[in-house]
Formats: structure tokens, C-alpha cells, sequence
């Protein structure tokens, strides 16, 4: 990768070094983008300031609805915390010893409490409302696209990722460890750490374009088209031994037994609806 960037600087340096940074930064975005696979395990060494800093700065400049950034990132450095996210996440240890652990936060709360402190009801002179699952679905909108730009930037950098769904269980727990009040919900949470030098495998098959993209409306898909459409994913557990019933299953039946009917999908089902009610209703 950075003999193609050399290259490429020693050609266009001398006609244009706009030019040359436009170029630099595309295939590095495009790289990112193609390239980028889950990673659990990283080195043991902190993220730079510097990195840090590129990695927040993207996630400022990504879209947000009326740019009213309607989230907020917790940057979890306490070991403790970071300890306690991996127990009530399924257990999963690689959370607290990733070096970076940012939870992402759907955050109306602060649009809230500045209407309230500007006095917006009574200046407008129309009747207050409580925020509704409108801002709720905007806020996880900002939230998530913030991360991802994260995610791309750090992947630029040469620093791995992943995502980690879990955060939406547990949500009494999670609610009070992270102090989380009545107008936000987490919507994601990514674990960050530089690369370790070592090959990594084949990237995982996606779904072709034509299985994936419609054009106009919504198309049902037939038995034959999923099948087909997943047949990638298939071939790839099968090689590894991983599909149910003496891996004569299919990734149906895989995703059936390992996802949705786990007991922890019952509790991010729970928990979702937990946020969902406590945002509408102020429920504790």
C-alpha cells in the first residue's frame, strides 16, 4: 500500500500537489472501505493522540441530520467500565482489552435541555412536547453514520475494529453504568486497537450487487433467490465446519440456531424495548 502511495507522489507532486493530496486520500477511503474486516485482538500499545484525534475528527464531520448532531460518544478509558461493558456484552473480553472502547449515543437530551434553558416554548408561544420516537429514530441515524466514519478513518490508519451490538442489552445495567439519561439510548459501541502484523484470511463473502440492490420498490425474494444470494456465506461456513446438523444445514439454519432464538437476542429484543418505553414514557 505504501509503495503504491510513493509512487503515485513521486508523479504528481510536480505537476499539482492539490492533485496529488485529492489522490492520496481516495485510495486510502477506498482501500479503507473494500479492505476492512472485523479484528479482536491488537496490539498491546495505546492509539496515538494523533491517530486519536483523526479518528474524532472524522466522526465530527460525518452527516447528522440539520447538523444538529444528534449523539454523543462516550470515550470509555476506565478500566473498570471498560470491564464491566464486557460482562453485561455477552462476556466478551476482548472489550476490556481493546485500547480504545468509544460507546455511541443516541443523545436528544441535549437539544432538550437547550430549548428548556433558552426558554424555546415560551419564546415560539406554541404548547411544549416531549421528544417522540422521531428524534429517537434520527439520533440512532447520527449515532451509527458517526461511528462508521470513525470506522473508516481508522481503518485508513491501519488501526482495526468492531462493532459490538451487544451494548443494547442489559439496558437497565448499561443505563446506570454509563449515566445515561431519560432522552438517549446507546446505539452502537466499537472497539479500536492497531493491527497486529500477522496475514489475516480471505474477507468474508458478502451478498452479490444483484441480490442486493432494487430498483424502484421492495421485491420479495423467492427460496431459490436466497439461497442463491447467500450462497457465498454458505460456502465459506461449510469449509469451516460450521453449519448445524452435521454441517448438512444451511446458513439458514445457522443463523436460526446461533442468532434468533438465543437467549441473547430475547434480552436485546427486552432491552430495546426497555429504551423504547423509557424514552416515550420516562419509565425507570
Amino acid at each position: 500500500m505504501h509503495g503504491r502511495f510513493s509512487y503515485t507522489l513521486s508523479i504528481i507532486v510536480k505537476t499539482s500537489r492539490f492533485v496529488y493530496h485529492e489522490i492520496m486520500i481516495t485510495k486510502n477511503v477506498r482501500e479503507a472501505l473494500l479492505q476492512r474486516r472485523s479484528v479482536r485482538a491488537y496490539q498491546d500499545k495505546p492509539i496515538s493522540n494523533e491517530d486519536k484525534e483523526s479518528i474524532f475528527q472524522a466522526i465530527l464531520r460525518a452527516p447528522t441530520a440539520g447538523n444538529m448532531a444528534l449523539y454523543s460518544v462516550i470515550d470509555v478509558q476506565d478500566a473498570e467500565v471498560k470491564r464491566q461493558l464486557s460482562v453485561l456484552c455477552d462476556h466478551q473480553d476482548m472489550i476490556a482489552r481493546a485500547p480504545m472502547c468509544l460507546v455511541f449515543i443516541a443523545d436528544f437530551q441535549k437539544w432538550f435541555d437547550y430549548y428548556r434553558a433558552e426558554d424555546c416554548p415560551q419564546k415560539s408561544g406554541k404548547p411544549w412536547r416531549e421528544p417522540g420516537l422521531g428524534e429517537l429514530h434520527l439520533a440512532l441515524q447520527d449515532s451509527i453514520i458517526a461511528c462508521q466514519s470513525g470506522v473508516v478513518m481508522a481503518e485508513s490508519l491501519g488501526i482495526g475494529s468492531c462493532y459490538i451490538g451487544d451494548v443494547l442489552e442489559n439496558g437497565e445495567a448499561m443505563q446506570k453504568l454509563l449515566n445515561l439519561p431519560r432522552y438517549t439510548m446507546p446505539s452502537c459501541m466499537v472497539i479500536m486497537g492497531y493491527k497486529h502484523d500477522t496475514p489475516v484470511g480471505k474477507l468474508s463473502a458478502r451478498c452479490p450487487a444483484t441480490d442486493m440492490f432494487m430498483t424502484d420498490q421492495y421485491q420479495l425474494r423467492s427460496k431459490e433467490a436466497l439461497e442463491s444470494a447467500f450462497n457465498g456465506q454458505e460456502r465459506q461456513a461449510h469449509a469451516v465446519n460450521r453449519l448445524p446438523y452435521g454441517n448438512a444445514g444451511t446458513l439458514a439454519d445457522y443463523y436460526y440456531e446461533k442468532k434468533y432464538i438465543t437467549s441473547f437476542m430475547k434480552e436485546m429484543n427486552r432491552s430495546v424495548a426497555w429504551w423504547f418505553d423509557r424514552w416515550e414514557k420516562g419509565r425507570p
